[in-house]
């Protein structure tokens, strides 16, 4: 694959705490248009890889292009500006506040003239440009004024996709989007997932359900102990479902190394 078609593009990521190596020397990429299931046990590096991408963590050693470019993210910051949103399993919502309050928390709009002099935040021009902005895109959305501790675990999930998408982000990471949903709530998590690549460049899930991953990603990446073990492109693969999740257990566990990328 040549590598204009990556827009994360990580080399040799190495990260130490102490005498403990997290990471050792990973190679990392995300295709242009995929969703990659990032997979492993836990301690295995997963979320030291993406902290480290999304600004919260730095590498000892490595480097990072994000869209072909050299990219030097030193804090989520850096992240933020480079399109790259990470959506962490405790969404970081306000259960307070509505729809649009979180979709605005901390890029508020102010009233005009000597209300913006004090401060004064314009409720109804955020509600109005949120529901402009929204308009084509194809996600069930709760009710703009309702309160985020009203809604279920698949729509704080929206909320916080709506988010990344309202203000432009075009590569998505996604922190265990359906633990602790049940079935069908988690179904409907997928779909949202699903339909979000239509507005993105690229989506990360991290997860431990294997069966979600090969449901809605284009491919799955694979760490044990801080090291890359294994990578597999579903469409490249030739057996059935049932021995393509034996085969990324096996990855998990260390029963085997495999690579399926053409």
């Amino acid at each position: 694959m040549p590598n204009d078609t990556y827009i994360i593009n990580a080399k040799n990521i190495t990260k130490y705490f102490g005498s403990v190596v997290a990471l050792d020397s990973v190679d990392f990429e995300l295709e242009d248009g995929e969703i990659l299931g990032l997979v492993g046990d836990n301690g295995a590096g997963k979320s030291t890889l993406i902290k480290i991408l999304s600004g919260a963590q730095l590498p000892n050693e490595g480097s990072i292009e994000v869209f072909g470019q050299p990219a030097n993210i030193k804090n989520p910051r850096d992240a933020f500006e480079l399109g790259i949103e990470t959506i962490y399993q405790d969404l970081a919502l306000f259960d307070n506040l509505n729809f649009t309050e979180n979709i605005f928390a901390g890029r508020e709009f102010s009233r005009r003239g000597v209300g913006r002099i004090f401060g004064f935040i314009d409720g109804k021009r955020m509600q109005k440009d949120a529901s402009n902005r929204i308009k084509n895109i194809s996600i069930n959305l709760p009710l703009l004024t309702q309160k985020v501790k009203q809604l279920s675990g698949g729509q704080r999930q929206a909320i916080s996709i709506i988010r990344a998408l309202f203000w432009g982000q075009k590569i998505i990471i996604m922190d265990e989007p359906t633990a602790a949903l049940g079935v069908r709530e988690a179904a409907k998590v997928l779909e949202l997932i699903d339909e979000t690549r239509k507005h993105v460049n690229g989506i990360i899930v991290i997860t431990h359900n294997i069966e979600h991953i090969i449901k809605i990603a284009d491919r799955v990446f694979v760490l044990r102990n801080g090291k890359r073990v294994g990578d597999i492109t579903f469409k490249d693969y030739g057996n059935g479902l049932d021995d393509l999740h034996n085969d990324i257990v096996k990855l998990i566990t260390g029963a085997e190394m495999i690579d399926y990328k053409a």
